[in-house]
C-alpha cells in the first residue's frame, strides 16, 4: 500500500514513517524543502513537495495513495486557535479526495476531546462540539468528511514523549530553566496523560489497517500523572526550586501555557486497546524526563 504522510519529518510523522517502512508499506512524506527531501529519502520515503495550505498539492498526493495519515500541525502554542482552525483546510482538502471511496484517513486530535468535564478521564467514545478546547476544529472537519462518505477515524494524542521531547512539558521545562523556579498551579492534582512516541507510532499503523470509520483511538499508556508530580521531577533534576502559584500568578508565570497546565488532561485507552489489540510498552513519561535533564 501507498501511504501519503504529512508531517513526515516531524516528531510524530517520522516515527510513523519509520513504523510503516518497517511494516511493508511505501511511504510518501510531504515536504516543504530539499533538507526535509534528503530527510525523508535517507529515510526510506519518497518525498512529495508541497505545503500544507496548499489544497491541490494535497487533493492530489491523497488521490494517487491507498490511504493519507495527517499528522502536521503548527505547534506554534502562542497561536493555538489559529492554528486549530487551519487545520480544518487541509482535513478537508484530503477528504475531497477520498470521499466515496474506502481508502483511509487518519487525522490527529488530543485527548481533552473526549473529557466530560468534573476532571474525569477522557474516554473514546466521547466528544462534545461545544467543547471550548479550540483542538475540536480538527475532529469537527472528521465528523463532516464521514458525513460526506470518507473512511476517517481519529488519534487523540496525549503527552506524546521520548528522552528528548515531552510535549507541553518540554515548554516547561524552558519556563523553569528561566524562571529559576518549577511551578504548579493551584493544588497541582490536575493530571495529564502520556505515551511513549513508539507506542503512540504504532497505534496509527494500527488504526491504518483497522480502517474503522468513524473510530476515534486514545494513545495513552500513562492515564494521569499530577502536575504537582512533574513540576517536582523537574525541579529535583533541574536543581531548581519548586513553588505552588495561585490562580493570580498563573499567567505572568506561565504565559501561553497558562491555559493548559490547570487543565486536566487525563485520558484512558481502555477502547483503544481492546479494539486495536495495541499495548504500550514504552518508558514512562517521567522516566523520559529524568533521562533527558540528566542529560
Amino acid at each position: 500500500m501507498r501511504i501519503f504522510l504529512t508531517g513526515a519529518t516531524g516528531f510524530i510523522g517520522s516515527a510513523v514513517a519509520a513504523r510503516l517502512i518497517a511494516a511493508g508499506y511505501q511511504v510518501v512524506g510531504l515536504t516543504r524543502s530539499e533538507q526535509g527531501a534528503e530527510q525523508l529519502a535517507a529515510a526510506g520515503v519518497e518525498p512529495y513537495f508541497g505545503n500544507i495550505e496548499e489544497s491541490k498539492s494535497l487533493r492530489r498526493a491523497a488521490e494517487s495513495s491507498d490511504g493519507v495519515i495527517h499528522t502536521a500541525f503548527d505547534h506554534d502554542f502562542s497561536h493555538f486557535i489559529a492554528n486549530c482552525e487551519k487545520d480544518r483546510r487541509p482535513i478537508q482538502a484530503m477528504a475531497e479526495a477520498l470521499a466515496g471511496t474506502q481508502r483511509p484517513l487518519i487525522i490527529t486530535s488530543g485527548v481533552a476531546l473526549g473529557s466530560a468535564g468534573q476532571n474525569a478521564p477522557a474516554v473514546e467514545n466521547h466528544f462534545n462540539p461545544d467543547h471550548p478546547n479550540p483542538r475540536k476544529a480538527s475532529e469537527l472537519a472528521g465528523i463532516e468528511a464521514l458525513q460526506n462518505g470518507v473512511n476517517v477515524s481519529v488519534i487523540r494524542l496525549s503527552q506524546v514523549h521520548n528522552p528528548l521531547k515531552q510535549g507541553l512539558v518540554t515548554p516547561l521545562i524552558e519556563t523553569a530553566r528561566q524562571k529559576g523556579v518549577s511551578a504548579y498551579g493551584e493544588e497541582g492534582q490536575n493530571r495529564w496523560s502520556a505515551v511513549h512516541l513508539s507506542d503512540a507510532a504504532l497505534l496509527y499503523i494500527r488504526a491504518l489497517e483497522k480502517s474503522c470509520p468513524g473510530s476515534r483511538y486514545h494513545a495513552v499508556a500513562e492515564e494521569g500523572i499530577t502536575m504537582r508530580e512533574i513540576a517536582e521531577t523537574i525541579g529535583r533534576v533541574l536543581d531548581v526550586p519548586v513553588a505552588r502559584l495561585n490562580s493570580s500568578e498563573i499567567p505572568e508565570h506561565f504565559g501561553w501555557l497558562s491555559k493548559f497546565v490547570v487543565q486536566d488532561m487525563s485520558a484512558s485507552s481502555a477502547i483503544t486497546q481492546e479494539q486495536l489489540q495495541w499495548q504500550p510498552q514504552g518508558p514512562g513519561l517521567i522516566a523520559d524526563l529524568e533521562k533527558l535533564l540528566a542529560g
